[in-house]
């Protein structure tokens, strides 16, 4: 530390319980009370270097008292400072540093301490250290800033305050690789001014590594909130980048508020890891800092990890903070919905209430500030992105990212006994149906639901099956539906019929590739002439295979109709046992809104095995039709 010598005499003033004496072989003629402690000094060496001690000697006297008393009850830096002041008077060798120079600095403007009272006064010594030295240097200027906070009304007079902030804005806004020396000096080893490594004051050669830009947030996270607040503000009018900014408060808040690292992985670096507190901030200066938090951090979208927003809206619910900053951090989250995790969702429910286990409402309101958001931004619909892109494509558009979160979270919730159909239909007919692709997360959702709330009844589950689009639901989802015994027998039938489509669908489509290769292999042989006749013999062979493959084809979906008729048959039955008005078929085709025609397909689909599977499910769908019928003749 740099540091300015000043006088001699270092052994005359001895300490004794809470007084100070001055031996000088004359006896002392003036008492200085600084609170607690008094020193037993002499007249002359103090008047000749401070006017406002002039002044009380000179009132003392007058007084006529025995003994002569001064009294100081307000000097800045109390005791310990006004001891370093009377070495200073009696030309003690006095060593200035970062850590005692503001104190000194601002003792030596109410005790008058000028050059009228002595060329070279305290005065004069102390600001030029600090603008020679203090100011240069990153550590120093850091250091005299956290001594402002004890006297701060003092500091702010002198303008030391705003000095220490400007340097450290201007260091910090500097790019240290540039600039390596002195700025490099907060952890790292000297440099010359040519950027050089130095040891014992050689230069070595050597450079130093690489400085990355947040280099100084461990350092400046040692601030009060106020000196913080200030240090960011004349950042910011610097120019330095909002995102980080934003590092550096998140930095800040982790270190001060414990509950952010609760969920804090491995994966964090060790010097950025916060810095360990000898006590905690108590709960309502936690609650008041992460208020300032949540007015300090930057609006824009992806500047602050969606992860520590959620760290601080969890933190601000166990704290119960201000109702508006909640509101503040979940509009903040919702901005960016589309970057957190499910593990990001799963907050519990901290209300006294504890209706269910997670905070479903909150992630609805999330939800809903996600979609105004992507509202006002014009946010891209899947709809307009080609099937095979949408399914395909590792870049999805924010919203369809996030319908796929909601999927997942409505999953995790499904268990929660206490989570009524209501809330989490209501959640789950949030998410726009174009932002969809698949329906097959939404109906994993709600067979959990299903399975975990058997007591159900048949018209609540109708109802929640009805979030979702049957024609949206895959292969092997429609699969595991029409074997689904917890889904209502509509749902089932309505499965089936569109699976049905959507294999006759394949099947035209795979007839049509047929035609089209059929009528390039001839179009080849057209012009490969008799050369090619070994060719052609093998491309017939493949095309009569194929055909015989094809009658196949047929034949297992007209047994497929035919089951499909006598289906019917047997739901117009048990509608006339019920003592139906109409015919039960009329009532299923209305409502699901398609007609069965029997039609003989002229295409395949993709093997012989898929027919069989699909016979399969009809007849198990007639099995529980016929447990259906019984159970209707008992009652009747």
């Amino acid at each position: 530390m740099a540091c300015v010598k000043l006088g001699s005499k270092s052994d005359a003033f001895q300490r004794q319980g809470q007084a100070w004496f001055c031996f000088t072989g004359l006896p002392s003629d003036v008492v200085v009370e600084v609170g607690e402690m008094s020193f037993h000094l002499h007249k002359f060496p103090l008047l000749s270097r401070s006017g406002v001690l002039e002044k009380l000697i000179a009132e003392a006297s007058e007084e006529g008292e025995e003994g002569c008393v001064v009294k100081l009850p307000e000097i800045p830096g109390g005791a310990k400072t006004f001891e370093l002041v009377a070495k200073f008077c009696y030309g003690v060798k006095l060593e200035l540093t970062a850590s005692n120079v503001v104190y000194l600095r601002c003792a030596a403007e109410c005790l008058e301490m000028t050059e009228e009272y002595g060329e070279g006064n305290l005065i004069t010594q102390t600001e030029a250290f600090i603008n020679q030295v203090v100011l240069r240097n990153w550590k120093d200027a850091l250091k005299a800033l956290q001594t402002c906070d004890d006297i701060l009304p003092y500091a702010e007079e002198l303008n030391i305050t705003k000095r220490c902030i400007e340097s450290l804005a201007t260091k910090a806004s500097t790019d240290p690789n540039l600039f390596g020396w002195p700025m490099r000096e907060h952890g790292g080893p000297m440099q010359s001014p040519g950027g050089s490594l130095l040891w014992n004051g050689i230069s070595t050669g050597a450079r130093p590594k690489n400085s990355s830009l947040d280099w100084w947030y461990e350092d400046v996270s040692t601030l009060s909130l106020a000196l913080y607040k200030r240090l960011i503000s004349a950042m910011e009018t610097r120019g330095i980048k909002q995102e980080i900014i934003a590092g550096s408060i998140t930095f800040y808040a982790k270190k001060y508020l414990p509950g952010l690292n609760r969920r804090q992985g491995s994966e964090s670096s060790s010097r950025l890891a916060p810095v360990s507190l000898g006590t905690p901030p108590s709960e309502e200066d936690q609650k008041l800092l992460l208020e300032e938090f949540d007015r300090l951090l930057p609006l824009q979208k992806g500047l602050v990890p969606t992860k520590f927003l959620f760290g601080l809206l969890r933190t601000a619910m166990i704290l119960r903070a201000n109702p508006s900053s909640i509101s503040n951090l979940e509009k903040r989250i919702g901005m960016q919905l589309d970057q957190a995790t499910l593990e990001d969702l799963l907050m519990p429910n901290f209300s006294n209430t504890m209706e269910t286990l997670y905070n479903v409402d909150c992630v609805q309101r999330i939800l809903g500030h996600f979609l105004a958001m992507d509202q006002i931004t014009g946010g891209a619909s899947p709809c307009s992105i080609d099937d095979g892109q949408l399914m395909g494509s590792p870049s999805l558009t924010p919203i369809t990212m996030v319908a796929k979160l909601i999927d997942g979270y409505l999953a995790e919730v499904a268990p929660d006994v206490n989570l009524k159909p209501s809330k989490f239909q209501e959640l789950a007919a949030a998410v726009p149906e174009y932002a969809r692709p698949l329906d097959d997360g939404l109906y994993r959702a709600i067979d959990i639901y299903l399975k975990s709330h058997p007591w159900l009844v048949e018209s609540d589950r109708e109802q929640l099956c009805r979030l979702m689009d049957c024609q949206k639901l895959s292969v092997e989802a429609c699969t595991h539906a029409a074997q689904n015994e917890r889904l209502p027998l509509r749902i089932v039938v309505q499965v089936l019929f569109f699976e049905q489509l959507q294999l006759r669908t394949s099947i035209a489509g795979c007839f049509l590739v047929s035609d089209n290769l059929d009528g390039s292999r001839q179009l080849r042989s057209g012009f490969a002439g008799g050369s090619n006749e070994g060719g052609w013999a093998t491309a017939v062979r493949e095309n009569q295979v194929l055909k015989v493959g094809m009658d196949n084809m047929r034949m297992r979906v007209c047994e497929l109709e035919k089951e499909c008729s006598n289906m019917r048959q047997e739901i117009e039955k048990l509608g006339r046992v019920k003592g139906s008005s109409s015919s039960a078929w009329g009532n299923v085709s209305k409502k699901f809104g398609f007609k069965l025609k029997s039609q003989m397909c002229s295409a395949q689909e993709g093997s012989v095995s898929n027919q069989q599977h699909g016979h399969g499910k009809v007849e198990k769908l007639k099995e529980r039709h016929g447990k259906s019928k019984k159970n209707s003749s008992k009652v009747d």
